[in-house]
């Protein structure tokens, strides 16, 4: 009679499996309501021209500064008797691609900077005093200063913020491409004549795109809000274009008779610029490596 024997060295358990980003940000509620309202705002503005009951240029004098809840006017009228709902949405639009192409412009060429002055030392000084002068103006004075040049538009402001992201990005990606460039497998590519380009693609930028991406999202609710404040003073879209900042303008001199024109693109930009600035922190956590664990 054999007994059966038993191993002599116990196997391992797997080690748990760690979340991965999504689920880090839908473990948060904060964090999750932010996404989705992210989600649904981007979704709104690209679904415009279905979901707007009507043309967001047309205009009906007898329905002027009609209250919320009107007859077929669920967030009323504006002064010109366009529905404010459609007036949003195109609204949307129009702040959302205003944003993205401020952000895209200003951190690429930041990135470029960045990526610049952190592998080549010797134009790091130049750049980063560079970055300096460029950081100690703000974003609404190269507004004024391309407006008096140029003429006041959407293109205006979209150079203004570009260039005032510009800065801040070639910061932080200076800043982690640095940390980077520190480790030792960058030495050991280095060592086997692999060139700089090669380098910066394959080794460094990866390694700073959640950096980047964290930055991005965050600046992305910065410029919409710097991006309405200069449509505020008429230095963005111009009538009749709908832009959120503009119509808060607009509304501003209906403010005792018909507050609604003037206090729901105010709202709309609120939730937006929260919702970006949440998922902006969310993603840091969730990006960071030392909170993984």
């Amino acid at each position: 009679m054999s007994a059966t024997a038993e191993p002599l060295v116990q196997p391992e358990a797997a080690p748990p499996r760690r979340p991965g980003t999504l689920a880090r940000l839908l473990r948060e509620p904060a964090a999750a309501f932010a996404l989705v309202l992210v989600l649904l705002v981007i979704g709104a503005a690209l679904l415009a021209p279905v979901l707007s009951p009507t043309d967001p240029f047309d205009n009906d004098l007898s329905l002027a500064m009609q209250p919320p809840g009107s007859p077929g006017l669920p967030l009323g009228a504006d002064s010109q008797g366009r529905d404010m709902v459609t007036r949003v949405l195109y609204g949307l639009r129009i702040t959302l691609l205003m944003g993205l192409a401020s952000v895209a412009l200003g951190g690429g060429i930041g990135a470029l900077i960045g990526f610049a002055a952190a592998f080549y030392r010797r134009l790091d000084g130049l750049l980063m005093r560079l970055m300096d002068i460029m950081l100690s103006f703000p974003a609404i004075l190269f507004g004024l200063a391309l407006a008096a040049i140029f003429g006041p538009g959407i293109q205006a402001v979209v150079l203004a913020l570009s260039v005032a992201t510009i800065p801040l990005m070639a910061r932080i990606v200076r800043g982690s491409a640095l940390a980077v460039m520190g480790l030792d497998y960058i030495e050991a590519a280095r060592a086997t004549g692999m060139s700089d380009q090669r380098i910066i693609l394959r080794h460094v930028a990866p390694n700073c795109l959640s950096s980047i991406f964290v930055f991005a999202t965050l600046r992305f609710g910065q410029v919409i809000l710097l991006g309405s404040a200069l449509s505020f003073l008429g230095l963005g879209a111009q009538p009749p274009i709908a832009e959120l900042g503009a119509m808060a303008s607009d509304g501003r001199n209906f403010l005792f008779f018909a507050p609604h024109i003037a206090v729901i693109p105010c709202i709309a930009i609120f939730a937006v610029v929260l919702a970006f600035n949440v998922l902006g922190d969310a993603l840091r956590d969730a990006l960071d490596p030392r909170l993984r664990t």
